[in-house]
């Protein structure tokens, strides 16, 4: 999703690829730039994609979808005569089940635009490069798009009732997609078996909430921290790893501020933890804890990504299950691929708690399905339900 793993997340490992047919997944691109329209074409079509069609505006968008009935639309923010933001909306009133990708350079006001078109019912966004040569050069930003395309049409594409509409530019399959290690989001999926994991009898009161996140994190992040409300909020420190890459990072603490109530940013180093505060991971660096001489601080490092992430769920769980051992309450939301396991099990094993958002109210159901599967999660939770459980944990009420 960014321009080089040396400056922001990887938040999936690339040239993978998800459970189902890439024929059968039908997009539409809009960007406003010939070249960005033509290099995400032939990425399309060699990923084995069928491109309905491209537009260079929001109201050619529009009227691809009622003609063409896309299962992915690649969506650019800034567009003359019909934005983006202002598309989104009518495209989705038009057809509520397309799944619709941002895609927008790196600026905070781009960001911020991308954080609000979540809310508005965009699945996911893509961080372009800031020119036409870092388009064509960015592996990073070709894989994420790919990867995006087909986790979001997989299950799209299986629910789409058939469609006489020709495509306006068929596309030819240039390879066959891989077996993927990512499961696809739960409308394409039949549900995953897990087993839980044994609640805690006494339970330690938990000094820390830890949250881990990827796809769709955004939207349910804010959403769970919403109803846990800022009175319980407020009894200990929040932290979050949501992979995303710089920029994205601080104005999502923003977003999480209004929001919340609870003052949210992005953690320093060093920097001492204390409740009633918000720390997210900032964009391109692992975010973790060391004991300080006045209690836990943060830490920040530039390591390699761990899972193909920067930053990782892994190196926040880990070290918290050595600074705050079973003094913990953690949940693994919505978000592709495996990161956040391996931490889990240390904090189990710390004798801490984990707790999982369910397949059915996931975006795409890889890092909670993964820690389920595990067997680590004493409860999988509809995200509502998460809220009321974490609540009662750092309250020690009934939930």
């Amino acid at each position: 999703m960014a321009l080089s793993p040396a400056v922001a997340p990887l938040r999936n490992p690339p040239n993978q690829s998800t459970t189902g047919s890439a024929a059968a997944i039908r997009v539409l691109v809009a960007d406003d730039s010939a070249v960005v329209r033509g290099l995400v074409a032939r990425w399309i079509g060699e990923a084995g994609f069928e491109l309905v069609g491209t537009a260079s505006n929001g109201r050619i968008a529009i009227e691809m979808i009622a003609k063409h009935d896309p299962d992915v639309v690649l969506l650019d923010i800034e567009m003359p005569e019909l934005d983006g933001t202002t598309a989104l909306p009518r495209m989705l009133a038009m057809s509520p089940s397309v799944q619709v990708v941002m895609m927008s350079t790196l600026t905070t006001r781009n960001a911020d635009i991308s954080l609000k078109c979540l809310a508005l019912g965009a699945v996911d966004y893509i961080a372009k490069p800031e020119s036409s040569r870092g388009v064509t050069t960015s592996d990073v930003f070709r894989a994420e798009l790919i990867e995006r395309v087909r986790v979001f049409g997989a299950a799209r594409s299986r629910t789409r009732r058939p469609t006489s509409a020709p495509s306006a530019h068929p596309a030819p399959v240039a390879y066959a997609p891989a077996p993927s290690a990512h499961p696809a989001p739960a409308a394409a999926r039949p549900p995953t078996p897990f087993t839980l994991r044994p609640k805690v009898r006494s339970r330690t009161a938990p000094r820390a909430l830890l949250i881990g996140s990827s796809t769709g994190g955004p939207r349910a992040v804010g959403e769970m921290l919403e109803g846990i409300g800022a009175a319980a909020l407020r009894r200990l420190p929040v932290l979050i790893v949501q992979h995303m890459p710089p920029i994205f990072t601080a104005v999502f603490a923003e977003h999480l501020t209004t929001r919340t109530g609870i003052q949210a940013a992005e953690g320093k180093p060093d920097e001492r933890i204390e409740p009633g505060r918000i720390y997210v991971a900032p964009g391109g660096r692992h975010m973790g804890l060391a004991a300080g001489p006045n209690g836990p601080v943060i830490k920040l490092t530039d390591g390699p990504p761990v899972n193909f992430c920067r930053p990782a769920v892994d190196v926040l769980f880990k070290d918290a299950a050595v600074v705050f051992g079973a003094a913990t309450a953690t949940v693994i939301l919505t978000g592709m691929g495996s990161d956040g396991t391996n931490g889990a099990r240390a904090l189990t094993e710390a004798g801490g708690p984990v707790l999982a958002q369910d397949e059915a109210t996931s975006t795409v159901w890889g890092m909670p399905g993964s820690v389920a599967r595990a067997g680590l999660a004493e409860a999988v939770l509809p995200l509502s339900d998460l809220a009321t459980a974490l609540r009662a944990m750092i309250t020690g009420q009934p939930a």
